[in-house]
């Protein structure tokens, strides 16, 4: 088959509290997983009031991000040149190879992330303030 068509509702909800070797302790729902993607991450983030993804980089990695619902604080940009800026639904943000940038959930319902990365590669976080530019 060359298309799959999937609902949200029929991708599971994975606690990542329960997995050891992922921060942060959120829920996602691995879209990628059940369309078996080849060269892209496609991840929906479930945030409570006060959750956040800590400000990182990753090495090859860029990633697009939509807020779907709620209000996000984001941090943005390389170390030393960060900005801070809010975002809700219907705002997109990207961040590059070694660009920092993380986000808080600052309202007070769940909020909602889509996020989808490339290359599809595991590319942990990096610590932005000790990348060279």
């Amino acid at each position: 088959m060359d298309y799959d068509v999937i609902h949200t509702d029929d991708v599971p909800i994975t606690d990542l509290s329960d997995v050891d070797e992922v921060p942060p302790d959120l829920r996602i729902r691995a879209l990628d997983e059940c369309f078996e993607t080849d060269a892209l991450n496609v991840r929906l983030w479930y945030f409570e009031p006060g959750e956040e993804i800590r400000y990182h980089a990753h090495a090859e990695q860029e990633e697009l991000y939509y807020v779907l619902e709620g209000e996000f604080s984001l941090k943005l940009g390389r170390s030393g040149e960060e900005a801070f800026l809010e975002a809700g639904p219907g705002t997109f943000w990207i961040a590059k190879p070694e660009v920092g940038h993380g986000h808080r959930n600052v309202g007070d319902e769940e909020g909602v992330v889509l996020a989808i990365g490339a290359p599809a590669v595991e590319d942990p976080g990096l610590d932005p303030h000790g990348l060279e530019e």
